[in-house]
């Protein structure tokens, strides 16, 4: 008992992870229905971006306190921060293609609809990363694979432009299927920070 008086209780970083993760996979789903036509989703995924950001301070905070956590600081810190990048993204591309008075397209919903997945993948393999290492490297391959779709659609979608004639058009969606690139980027770099994260702990 008396070690309570000195040591502090080490706070559940990983949960606050995992929260955070639940907030992102909500704003992706926000973002997958505006991609398919839904423009009142648009600030759904603003909204939805504020109170990633609120969680992504609680997951640092907390960890400038703990006394000790299941894997590294270091390693929440970045998956913290690297989660949040993602739905940064998104949110931007909701906003350039307002400021381009551009509706989303058959590419960018199919694109948003893989990075939902894919994000869903990074929320399965955070619960496990202490636990559960293998099942958390499964779930990281598997935000992998969908991040691979993504680029695959997104180099038929840039190909795809060559055809169009309007040059606007061209401009705007090169810009627009670019962000898509960038979320995709984020899954894979969340995905790999996972593996990283497990590795060390072998």
């Amino acid at each position: 008992m008396r070690l309570r008086w000195f040591l502090r209780d080490s706070p559940d970083v990983v949960g606050l992870l995992v929260g955070q993760a639940r907030v992102t996979v909500q704003g992706l789903e926000a973002f997958d229905l505006w991609a398919s036509g839904d423009s009142s989703q648009a600030q759904r995924v603003r909204a939805l971006e504020h109170a990633a950001d609120k969680a992504r301070r609680g997951v640092v905070t907390v960890l400038r306190q703990a006394f000790t956590t299941p894997i590294e600081p270091e390693d929440l810190f970045e998956l913290s921060e690297l989660l949040d990048s993602i739905l940064n993204q998104a949110k931007n591309v909701v906003r350039e293609a307002e400021i381009l008075g551009m509706a989303p397209d058959a590419s960018m919903a199919e694109m948003s609809h893989l990075a939902l997945h894919g994000v869903q993948c990074l929320a399965e393999a955070f619960p496990n990363l202490a636990s559960h290492p293998d099942a958390a490297t499964d779930a990281a391959d598997s935000a992998i694979h969908q991040q691979r779709l993504m680029e695959r659609k997104y180099r038929v979608a840039m190909s795809e432009l060559l055809r169009a004639s309007d040059l606007r058009e061209v401009m705007g969606r090169r810009e627009l299927y670019r962000r898509y690139a960038r979320i995709g980027d984020g899954i894979e770099q969340v995905a790999d920070r996972i593996w990283y994260a497990v590795v060390k702990r072998v």
